[in-house]
């Protein structure tokens, strides 16, 4: 399955030279949220109009393989949020299980 997670650019880009990201979102770090937030596709617009509206840094949707997850050991399931449930990764993610990565627009989609 693919699951996806906004992040800075710069945070990316520092996960990249370390070989583990681990803020977990906006603001937030893995060791004081407990897991790194993250949105099936479906999820992805939601997701950035109610967190991301207001960001001006350049933000990037990474788009991680959770059978590469499962295959490098790194804990991830879907929890109940409200009426629905969203999948969260429950250990640093490390770039290898990130198989693609674009720019993306904060807050409402263009229409």
């Amino acid at each position: 399955m693919l699951i996806h997670h906004v992040a800075t650019a710069a945070d990316w880009a520092s996960a990249q030279a370390t070989g583990a990201y681990d803020t977990s979102t906006r603001g937030r770090t893995l060791a004081e949220e407990g897991f790194l937030h993250a949105a099936r596709p479906e999820q992805v617009a939601g997701v950035l109009e109610r967190y991301y509206a207001d960001v001006t840094e350049p933000l990037v949707l990474l788009t991680v393989d959770t059978d590469l997850l499962d295959e490098l050991g790194v804990p991830w399931r879907e929890d109940p949020v409200g009426d629905d449930t969203f999948p969260h990764v429950y250990a640093a993610l490390p770039p290898p299980a990130v198989v693609a990565v674009e720019p993306v627009r904060p807050g409402p989609p263009a229409g």
